[in-house]
């Protein structure tokens, strides 16, 4: 039986009950989803915009929110599919430029310190310490190639390379801190202060940093409960809606409760090798959907034996869009900060982007 390819999040509710009766269970098991009317009045003068900006007045002043909340984990989104519809920005920013004629990474080997321990480099970058450190063990991959956005799979894989030649040496320095974290604040709506790309490394001492160690402990709880591992689980309930597919070494979850427009999960064994699922989503993000500002985290196991279990948890890439680098209003608010993620964008319409992609690729 074919795979349901609902067109958007809108229709979700028909895609669960397309479903065999185990997937809809699974699903039920994993998520509470729910939907209704969000409809409103146009006054008369502002029809004619309305008509022109989202095509339809009638779809505006009946609009259709979808809740979908993950109860393993906590998190939750609210889809409203008529802002999904929103013209992209693909522009790039002036500033960019302008911000790059000020580049304090321009020259990592004089410009920025080292750890202890020493630098790490290759062709496309090299390892910085953190001149203002969040955590013990904190530094940078800079990369050889300023423009954060003229990656290349290649060069991602060299600063991936490099992050994990880091962790490792880290590790060696001090085995109580043995719980990584790897991440990438792409240009300032992401909360990257510096212009030049660069990865962020750090190693948590004694226990893992806090929302990854609530992950471990949920999934952990969900075994228990159910006798299953809850990423299987997770994987296999997006799979069943047409949300997932494999690349190379690792899969891509277009993310149901995503934290921010445009998640996408990448699944792997191993850290390395998530390399051509990564770079995928990226290009994906850069080259069909305009992100221009993203964040990327990395959740792993620790490096060696720790206490808590931590059996079957996979290494897990987050990558979010944050917004257009011109806009002057945040993409999070008093609804995100304290209640739940409120999202623009249609993980359906992210699904069929990185499938067609991949497709186009001849891959």
């Amino acid at each position: 039986m074919p795979r349901p390819q609902p067109i958007s999040i809108a229709r979700l509710d028909r895609a669960i009950r397309s479903l065999p009766a185990p997937d809809q269970d699974r699903f039920n098991r994993i998520f509470f989803s729910a939907a209704g009317a969000a409809p409103l009045r146009l006054p008369e003068a502002m029809k004619p915009w309305v008509a022109q900006q989202f095509g339809s007045v009638a779809a505006v002043e009946s609009q259709e929110v979808v809740r979908v909340v993950n109860r393993v984990t906590g998190e939750g989104a609210l889809f409203n599919s008529l802002r999904s519809q929103r013209p992209i920005q693909t522009e790039e920013a002036a500033s960019v430029v302008a911000a790059m004629s000020e580049d304090v990474l321009a020259d990592p080997w004089q410009g920025t310190p080292e750890d202890t321990f020493g630098r790490i480099a290759n062709e496309h970058g090299v390892t910085a310490a953190n001149v203002a450190k969040y955590d013990r063990l904190h530094s940078l991959v800079v990369f050889a190639e300023p423009a954060p956005l003229a990656f290349t799979r290649e060069s991602l894989a060299g600063h991936l390379d490099l992050a994990r030649q880091w962790m490792e040496r880290a590790y060696h320095s001090d085995s109580s801190a043995m719980y990584p974290y790897v991440l990438w604040n792409c240009l300032w709506r992401a909360g990257g202060s510096l212009v030049h790309g660069h990865l962020q490394v750090a190693m948590a001492r004694d226990m893992h940093y806090v929302k990854i160690e609530r992950l471990r402990h949920d999934a952990e709880n969900y075994r228990r409960e159910h006798d299953v591992n809850y990423f299987d689980d997770l994987l296999a309930t997006h799979h069943s809606l047409g949300l997932s597919h494999k690349v190379g070494g690792s899969h891509l979850l277009a993310h149901l409760t995503p934290a921010r427009d445009k998640e996408v999960l990448v699944f792997a064994q191993g850290f390395s090798e998530a390399v051509d699922g990564v770079f995928h989503v990226l290009r994906v993000f850069r080259d069909m959907l305009g992100v221009r500002s993203f964040n990327m985290g990395v959740l792993m196991p620790p490096l060696a034996p720790a206490q808590e279990s931590w059996d079957g948890f996979p290494v897990i890439f987050r990558l979010v869009d944050r917004g257009s680098l011109e806009s002057r209003t945040s993409d999070v608010g008093g609804m995100e900060l304290f209640a739940e993620s409120v999202v623009s964008s249609d993980p359906f319409a992210i699904a069929q982007a990185l499938r067609e992609s991949r497709e186009g690729a001849g891959a």
